[in-house]
C-alpha cells in the first residue's frame, strides 16, 4: 500500500469514529431546541402544544428526563397527579446529573416546577434534586385531594 493510500485509509477511519459523535451532538442541539421551545410555550400557558413538544421528544427518547419533569407539570396543571407522579418517577432513572438551567423555573399551581435546558450541559442545578422535590409536591396535592 503506497502512502496515498494510507492516507485515505487513516482519513477514512478518523471520519467513521467522528461521524457518530457529531449526529449525536447534532440530535442533541436539536432536543435541546425542542425542550426550551416546550419551556416557553408552558411559560406563557400554551400547554396543549408544549405538550406536543415534549411528547415529540419522547419518541425519540423515552427516557429524556427533562421533558418527563415538563410533562407533570402539564399533567398538574389539568389535575391529573397520578399521571404527574408516574411521568415524575420515569424522570428519575436518568435525572441525576443531568443539569438544568434553574434560572427560568416555572412553577405549576405551586405544586410542580418546569425546567428550562442549558444547551451547553452546564447547568446550576442537578435535575434530580428538581424531580425529586416535584414529585414530593405531587404527592402532598394529592394526598390534600383526596382528604377534601
Amino acid at each position: 500500500m503506497n502512502l496515498k493510500s494510507w492516507r485515505l485509509l487513516v482519513v477514512l477511519v478518523a471520519f467513521s469514529l467522528i461521524a457518530p459523535g457529531l449526529a449525536c451532538a447534532q440530535d442533541q442541539g436539536a432536543t435541546v431546541k425542542m425542550l426550551n421551545t416546550g419551556f416557553n410555550l408552558l411559560e406563557a400557558g400554551n400547554y396543549e402544544q408544549a405538550q406536543k413538544v415534549y411528547e415529540e421528544v419522547l419518541k425519540k427518547d423515552p427516557t429524556q428526563p427533562l421533558a418527563l419533569n415538563n410533562l407533570a407539570a402539564i399533567m398538574v396543571k389539568h389535575g391529573k397527579y397520578a399521571k404527574a407522579s408516574a411521568y415524575l418517577q420515569r424522570a428519575l432513572t436518568r435525572a441525576k446529573g443531568f443539569r438544568v438551567a434553574i434560572n427560568r423555573v416555572c412553577n405549576i399551581d405551586s405544586i410542580c416546577a418546569a425546567s428550562l435546558a442549558n444547551g451547553q450541559g452546564f447547568g446550576t442545578e442537578d435535575l434530580d434534586k428538581v424531580v425529586r422535590t416535584n414529585l414530593l409536591m405531587v404527592k402532598m396535592a394529592r394526598s390534600a385531594q383526596g382528604a377534601q
